[in-house]
Formats: C-alpha cells, sequence, structure tokens
C-alpha cells in the first residue's frame, strides 16, 4: 500500500471503521511504518459532547481524547500492515499511565504523537501522546487487538 502524506479524513475512513459522530482524526499528517504516526483532530464548539460536556464550560471529555488516541493507534497498525482487511478490526484492548495534563477546549487542535512499542499476535502497544500546540494534553501507554468480525 502506497502512503502519501497527508491522509485525509475521507481516506481515514478507508483504514478506521468509524464515522460521524465518532471519528475523531481530521488528518494523518506522518507515518513511519512500524514506528509512528502523527494526527490531528480539529476541536469544535459544534461537536455533539459540547451540548452536555458542559454547556456554561464546554471541555473535551478525557475518554475522547483517549479514544482518538486509540484510533491513530490503530491506524498506524493498519498503514503498518498494508491496509485494512474489512473483516477484521483492532479494539481498544487496554490502558496504562494516562494522565491528564490541560483542558482541551473548542478552537484547540490536537495533533497526536503515536509511537509503536511492541506488536505480538495481533496485539499492539503504543506509547500516546496528545498535544495542544507545544504543550501536553493527554498521555498514555494504549493497547490495540486485531480480531476477526463478522459484516
Amino acid at each position: 500500500m502506497q502512503v502519501t502524506l497527508p491522509i485525509e479524513a475521507k481516506d481515514i475512513q478507508k483504514l478506521i471503521p468509524h464515522r460521524y459522530p465518532f471519528m475523531l482524526l481530521d488528518r494523518i499528517m506522518a507515518f513511519e511504518s512500524g514506528k509512528s504516526l502523527t494526527a490531528i483532530k480539529n476541536i469544535s464548539m459544534n461537536e455533539p459532547q459540547f451540548m452536555g460536556h458542559f454547556p456554561d464550560f464546554p471541555v473535551m471529555p478525557g475518554v475522547l481524547i483517549i479514544e482518538a488516541m486509540a484510533q491513530a493507534c490503530g491506524a498506524l497498525a493498519i498503514l503498518t500492515e498494508g491496509g485494512r482487511n474489512h473483516d477484521e478490526i483492532y479494539f481498544f484492548a487496554g490502558i496504562d499511565n494516562a494522565r491528564f495534563k490541560r483542558q482541551v477546549i473548542p478552537g484547540d487542535q490536537l495533533t497526536f504523537q503515536i509511537q509503536l512499542l511492541q506488536s505480538k499476535r495481533g496485539i499492539g502497544k503504543f506509547a500516546a501522546q496528545a498535544f495542544v500546540g507545544d504543550e501536553l494534553a493527554v498521555e498514555a501507554e494504549i493497547m490495540c487487538a486485531k480480531r476477526k468480525v463478522q459484516a
């Protein structure tokens, strides 16, 4: 699979099965097979979570930032494998050492820096960081597991 950067949202949909409102990556900016991936998410006031989290002080839920990082981890694994088999999905399998350093609000742009730490038998372990500008917002170790699914 030939990778041409940047990878835009419509092409990210060919890699991961997520769709609106749960596709949380806007663009993949950098990719090194078996090593790393950089992706972005633009945070907009129009996103559905801000109707309730919190109406008077909109803050991106931490679980959604973690999910976005997990999607970027899955994209790194799929790109490394040369593309996605449509009868397989990478599932979020674990999280360790998650730390939230900064609130993320509408108008921010999250940049995800993903590093593959280990991969065995369809299970990948990744170091994931989310930045707003140069400021670390969230960091975690994330595990994703490839599993067959029936369509």
